[in-house]
């Protein structure tokens, strides 16, 4: 099978010839449609935080179809279109991820690559509505976006919610989810065009975060916010506190502007604030948030396709923040 291998030198991935994984006991074999990429994979090739003894096939979100079963798995399953769950051995509490916690991609091989052979309940058959570019868009960024809204942020209709930087996959999720559980949701960017995207897509309104003024701008739209989902964290994420309510949530589940600095103390605790921190999530809200799209029958924004060949002009882009939505890789 051909697949888009991590060289390990220069920490580009290169396309090569692999051998097709056979399905093991509990395991089903996916011939994959499409794959997508994230901020995950971007962070791992410029930390070059990824080592293995053996070539490494990346990738964390796919979708496709399964063509082959391993022992003790219903052959039932051969022919079914599914997606698949990167969220891998959360453990048995809930709210943490335990000590055998990975994210499919490393060191378990992932989804840039023909065929993927992974354990059974990890696949979930594909809501009709969506193709499979649209499934493939999905996984990685959706739970995220999920667990972040109604779980650590405890969405409740009609709650004023902000969504910083959007543009990405899980800003963008985060977004639609909100807009469709009834709360007044408002977006910022450094781009107008990605605002204007937000609006058309039932944002109430968007700020500018690269202009003066912008969480004034936002307070007097908005009022404050409920709950604000943050994906940077840096310089900005002060102001994030003085826009929240009393008894507001923000969660954080990135860092793309660098470190918090210059919080006040007296801010977070005379207005009572909840500071969450979040990281994908466990099988029941992965199971949750399919069930979401397939019940509201949402659509992802898909920014672009590339042909696997090309996946690294595909993350050259996400890391110019040129996107509008997922980019994902044809297979």
């Amino acid at each position: 099978m051909k697949a888009a291998v991590l060289n390990q030198a220069s920490y580009q991935l290169e396309v090569a010839e692999m051998e097709t994984p056979a399905p093991a006991k509990g395991e089903v074999l996916v011939k994959l449609k499409t794959a997508s990429i994230n901020h995950h994979e971007l962070w791992s090739m410029r930390e070059r935080s990824i080592v293995g003894l053996s070539p490494v096939i990346m990738g964390s979100d796919g979708a496709g179809e399964i063509t082959e079963v391993g022992p003790g798995v219903a052959s039932t399953w051969i022919g079914k279109a599914v997606m698949i769950n990167p969220s891998l051995n959360w453990g048995s509490n809930p709210r943490v991820q335990g000590p055998d916690y990975q994210i499919l991609g490393f060191p378990r091989n992932g989804t840039f690559a023909e065929y993927i052979s992974i354990p059974v309940e990890y696949v979930y058959e594909k809501p009709s509505h969506l193709d499979f570019d649209e499934a493939s868009a999905i996984p990685l960024a959706g739970l995220t976006a999920y667990r972040a809204l109604f779980i650590r942020g405890e969405l409740e209709t009609g709650s004023n919610v902000l969504v910083t930087g959007v543009g990405g996959g899980a800003a963008l999720f985060a977004l639609q989810f909100a807009i469709e559980a009834g709360a007044n949701t408002y977006v910022t960017s450094g781009s107008e065009e990605k605002i204007q995207m937000a609006v058309s897509l039932g944002a109430k309104a968007g700020v500018n975060y690269k202009e003066p003024g912008w969480d004034k701008k936002l307070l007097a739209l908005a009022g404050g916010f409920d709950i604000i989902i943050d994906s940077a964290a840096g310089t900005g994420f002060a102001a994030l506190t003085e826009l929240a309510n009393p008894g507001a949530r923000i969660v954080l589940f990135g860092r793309t502007a660098g470190k918090i600095t210059q919080l006040n103390p007296s801010t977070i605790f005379w207005k009572q604030l909840s500071i969450h921190g979040s990281s994908m999530g466990n099988d029941e809200e992965f199971r949750a948030m399919i069930d979401f799209f397939g019940v509201h029958k949402l659509h992802p924004v898909v920014d672009s396709l590339f042909g696997l060949e090309d996946i690294n002009k595909a993350f050259e882009r996400m890391a110019l923040g040129q996107q509008l939505g997922k980019m994902i890789i044809t297979l």
